[in-house]
């Protein structure tokens, strides 16, 4: 029987061996793995001899990827948490622009509705002040700086959650700091801006670096520096013209000490276990933080 032009070749004894990936290609090598034929395009040099590519694939799943000493996958790509939270934040900040005051008014950690609406100790963490540019422009580059670092040594996910906690450790320090008062108190002064949780990283990159013996006297420099702006408006010198809630820097800086120091004190072959109850105990003492914090505000602050 003869075969009609542009048909796969048969299977038989002297059939001509052909690419299992591209049936219509003629393949006299076979693979050293699974002995299948495999054409040039599949071809992929091996220690010895040439290896089909889903033998590669398979191959590679069983190959244990290099670890950092705190869980990161050494050698990782790009930063793409670092660059998510950057790009949430600018597409937040469009949104104040274009929103007027709905999407900060909604999202912002305001005192009083903290019990009410919880979910403001994240999200107020992914704005910032629409009236002082320098307010995201500066929050963007520290990270932009310090967050492929952190992300690379932690690997994705637990640099994640150290961010949110860090978001969420700055906005519960702004509510256990400030004393509840009338109208015109803090108490009632809604607050923005990732500040928090780059203080946050501030603070984990230092115990880190310190852990792995690294130098950490720049992050001082900058943590102190940043503490002393933010301190200087309870003194009467407000040089940015605009409110620094440095009790939300205070929170985020003890959180993220906090939460890097759990990080570097687990055993390595342990970290897969601890780590995330870690996590979990300093959300709970978050959690529990605010709850002690809310018993003794007077009835009526608290919506």
């Amino acid at each position: 029987m003869s075969a009609v032009p542009g048909d796969a070749p048969q299977a038989g004894p002297d059939a001509v061996p052909v690419c299992p990936r591209h049936p219509r290609r003629e393949a006299y090598v076979r693979c050293q793995r699974c002995e299948r034929p495999v054409c040039p395009e599949c071809q992929r040099p091996a220690a010895v001899g040439i290896q089909c590519v889903d033998c590669v694939k398979e191959g590679a799943k069983s190959i244990r990827s290099a670890r950092t000493v705190l869980g990161g996958r050494a050698g990782q790509d790009r930063p793409v948490v670092t660059q998510s939270i950057i790009g949430i934040c600018a597409g937040l900040f469009v949104l104040q622009w274009v929103g007027g005051r709905t999407v900060t008014e909604t999202l912002s950690f305001w005192p009083p509705v903290a019990l009410s609406e919880p979910w403001r100790f994240v999200t107020a963490g992914f704005l910032h002040s629409t009236s002082f540019l320098l307010h995201i422009a500066f929050n963007m580059y520290i990270l932009w700086m310090i967050g492929p670092y952190l992300e690379n040594i932690l690997g994705r996910l637990r640099f994640t959650v150290l961010y949110l906690l860090s978001v969420i450790g700055g906005n519960v320090g702004y509510f256990l700091i400030v004393p509840p008062g009338g109208f015109d108190s803090s108490w009632n002064t809604a607050t923005v801006g990732a500040s928090g949780a780059v203080f946050g990283l501030f603070a984990a990159m230092f115990v880190i670096n310190r852990r792995l013996g690294r130098d950490s006297s720049g992050v001082v420099a900058i943590v102190v520096l940043n503490l002393v702006l933010g301190f200087l408006p309870l003194l009467g010198i407000n040089i940015f013209g605009v409110g620094i809630a440095w009790q939300a820097h205070l929170g985020g800086l003890a959180t993220g000490a906090l939460v890097a120091f759990a990080l570097v004190s687990t055993p390595r072959e342990r970290q897969k276990v601890l780590h995330p109850l870690a996590f979990a105990a300093v959300l709970l003492l978050l959690v529990a933080l605010v709850l002690v914090k809310a018993a003794t505000v007077p009835g009526g602050l608290l919506v």
